[in-house]
């Protein structure tokens, strides 16, 4: 797992977040081993990393939703998880979406449309604004069959786009992540930070 890490000009968030020794397991091997974190109040962090690498459960882990097994997490000042504590998702003031989540409500998007995980595929993408190919990788990737005015396309895959923004949003059906290459992440960033700006 790797993050990509950024400083807002202006502070919104006056509490950082701590995460020391976190350790998460399910039924089998751990899923998180000793992980700590410090994020700086304003900070924004992207974590990137493969698929089953830990990412989701520290986010379920940060806002609540998952006991770990060991470890501290820290919001300020204020211990919500470790040594004997553990505060209700609902208290913490934690926001989080889901990447099942509905980030853009006027789309239309068919689950699955590339076919099943065995039928996935990758291709090279041609993204506004980049000078060479972005290798996309396809997996159970929906489709998105119709768009606002307002949503910009930046990539498509036999004319259906796969790369959109709307604002400071950027969503994707395939998966930035296992290309190797934090082009994709980095023009996220720059979406929040340009959307601060206004």
């Amino acid at each position: 797992m790797m993050n990509i890490r950024a400083t807002r000009g202006e502070d919104v968030a006056p509490a950082g977040l701590r995460v020391e020794d976190l350790s998460v397991a399910y039924d089998g091997p751990p899923v998180l081993t000793e992980l700590s974190l410090e994020v700086a109040p304003g900070e924004l962090v992207a974590l990137l990393g493969p698929s089953g690498c830990g990412k989701t459960t520290l986010l379920r882990s940060i806002a609540g939703l998952e006991r770990p097994d060991r470890g501290t997490i820290s919001v300020g000042n204020r211990t919500v998880t470790g040594n004997g504590t553990f505060v209700p998702p609902e208290r913490r003031r934690i926001g989080m979406v889901f990447q099942d989540g509905a980030l853009f409500p006027h789309l239309d998007v068919r689950r699955n449309g590339y076919g099943r995980q065995v039928d996935s595929f990758e291709t090279e993408l041609a993204v506004e604004g980049f000078d060479d190919a972005f290798h996309g990788v396809f997996i159970r990737s929906p489709v998105v069959e119709r768009i606002g005015p307002d949503v910009e396309v930046l990539a498509e895959v036999e004319g259906r786009p796969v790369l959109c923004r709307q604002g400071n949003v950027l969503v994707a059906s395939f998966h930035p992540e296992l290309a190797g290459d934090v082009r994709i992440h980095r023009r996220f960033l720059e979406a929040a930070f340009a959307s601060d700006a206004t």
